[in-house]
């Protein structure tokens, strides 16, 4: 498995001589798969809590209405969505792609499931976001904690693993950390593991991906 030093050569290498940007660029993690019929319908979803936050956190809506409702915003939900919200969101297509595409993770209230899947299931399922059901009595303050500090790493049909792990400002051996997160979650799902990953690359917003092969440890 590739190493946290590893991912910090690459880090540095990524960041060295890139020229002072007007805004602050992201750096991200490719992962380059093998040996994966993709024919056969390969495809992941998965979340992801990172061990350190990125400057600007996921984008969260909670649909949810009463005490978990109130609670979601003083958690600083990014938006509490209600049923009105949701009906009104079911009349417009245009306005629910545009409230779909505005936040990263949903979570909802599980006695409106049956209403967001009415609502805006046609349009949830295929961009891999359904809400993550919240029970009536959970914290929803955790849960918001915990998608907050996550990313989403979807793929299918495709060799090819594109995600954000930081940014230039971040700690490198933070981002590194970051990466390893993903790699190590994404090592479980594959079909024979590590043997799956070809090669990791690291790039900024606007740089060069830095290569490192992948070495299979007998």
């Amino acid at each position: 498995m590739v190493s946290e030093s590893e991912i910090v050569t690459l880090i540095q290498e990524a960041k060295k001589g890139e020229k002072e940007r007007k805004f602050k660029e992201s750096l991200e993690l490719y992962i380059t798969l093998k040996d994966i019929d993709v024919k056969k319908g390969f495809a992941l979803n998965e979340v992801i809590q990172l061990p350190n936050q990125m400057s600007k956190p996921a984008a969260v809506c909670v649909m949810a209405t009463g005490d978990m409702g109130l609670k979601a915003k003083d958690a600083k939900a990014d938006e509490v969505m209600d049923n009105d919200g949701l009906d009104k969101l079911a009349q417009d297509k245009r306005a629910s792609r545009k409230f779909i595409n505005k936040y990263d993770f949903f979570l909802a209230d599980t006695k409106l499931m049956p209403l967001v899947g009415k609502s805006l299931g046609q349009l949830l399922g295929p961009r891999g976001k359904m809400p993550t059901p919240v029970p009536f009595n959970a914290p929803i303050e955790s849960f918001l904690s915990r998608f907050k500090t996550s990313i989403r790493v979807r793929v299918k049909n495709s060799l090819s693993i594109t995600c954000k792990v930081g940014d230039v400002t971040m700690d490198e051996h933070q981002v590194a950390a970051n990466a390893i997160a993903i790699i190590n979650n994404l090592v479980t799902k594959l079909p024979n593991g590590n043997k799956n990953i070809r090669k990791y690359m690291i790039k900024t917003t606007m740089g060069k991906a830095i290569k490192l092969e992948h070495k299979v440890t007998k």
